[in-house]
């Protein structure tokens, strides 16, 4: 059977029987390419049951229908299993995860925006929680900025309204520089922080943000957190 050259798709060939079978195979191939989504890229046999037109990236050592399909994407279709051979530069959305990957040529780079023949990569991501204030003065996070990465900048939202005695406002930073990502932040619920780095900064260790209270003392209230970080991956092992 003729297939495309990008994704394999079956052509219908001339006076062929049965060509809703080709159609429909072309058809569910690419609606599992055109907006890629995979259940999981660490399953390593197939499942017992699967939603029609879920996708499985196989990894090495795979069993069962998937054997000798490491590499490539696993289609549920119809009540038996499709494939996709990715190629460079095809991004796909990890469900677990919930984030984007890249393939490389390789694997598949988690929130890559760029990525190299010999699998260096520079990622981007966003580390986001939720705080609960406790009584004093400061509070430190208990999520950290991960070490060895580099922070554009630091955002968040006031979820449930900031309480505290004689409390006027409060700050975002970390040890050593408290004021680093904002400063006379509003208390009230949907207050928001824009904190941008005044040059992106790397954190060699990891570091939990530094919350202080101005004017007095927290007592209470939630934030929701997002730092928005750079990380270098290095080329793969040879």
């Amino acid at each position: 059977m003729s297939r495309t050259a990008q994704l394999a798709l079956p052509l219908v060939l001339p006076a062929q029987a049965q060509k809703h079978v080709t159609v429909n195979e072309a058809l569910a191939r690419l609606d599992a390419a055109a907006q890629l989504r995979v259940v999981s890229f660490a399953e390593t046999a197939p499942p017992p049951s699967a939603v029609d037109g879920a996708g499985y990236a196989v990894p090495a050592g795979a069993s069962g229908a998937w054997a000798g399909k490491a590499g490539q994407i696993a289609i549920w279709c119809n009540g038996g299993w499709i494939f996709l051979a990715p190629k460079a530069g095809w991004r796909a959305w990890d469900e677990a995860a919930g984030a984007s990957r890249t393939f490389d040529g390789v694997g598949w780079v988690a929130n890559a925006v760029a990525v190299s023949a010999g699998g260096a990569a520079s990622t981007c991501r966003v580390l986001e929680f939720d705080h609960s204030f406790v009584p004093g003065s400061t509070n430190l996070t208990l999520a950290a900025i991960p070490a060895m990465a580099q922070v554009v900048g630091v955002t968040g939202r006031v979820t449930a309204a900031i309480a505290g005695t004689a409390l006027t406002g409060w700050r975002v930073g970390v040890s050593g520089s408290n004021d680093r990502y904002g400063t006379g932040l509003g208390t009230a619920a949907n207050s928001y922080l824009l904190g941008l780095s005044g040059t992106p900064v790397t954190y060699y260790a990891a570091t939990p943000l530094l919350l202080s209270a101005e004017g007095g003392s927290f007592s209470g209230g939630v934030v929701r957190l997002a730092v928005h970080l750079v990380e270098l991956v290095p080329p793969r092992e040879v």
